[in-house]
């Protein structure tokens, strides 16, 4: 049997998305509501988001090269 992904989150308020930033690169963020992710092109990284919150930690965040 195999695990299902989970669904994807609701939409994030477009207001946290005109204020977070990539923490490395101080670059925009894209909202990949298919994956729960917000990427940051500059970085190429994708930060997870868990429970509704945006994890904006690098150690965190999965390379987009993964």
């Amino acid at each position: 049997m195999t695990a299902q992904p989970p669904p994807p989150p609701a939409d994030l308020d477009p207001r946290l998305l005109e204020v977070l930033v990539c923490p490395v690169t101080r670059a925009p963020l894209f909202y990949d509501r298919a994956r729960g992710e917000l990427v940051s092109n500059a970085a190429k990284l994708a930060y997870p988001i868990r429970d509704g919150v945006p994890i904006m930690l690098p150690e965190e965040a999965r390379g987009l090269d993964d």
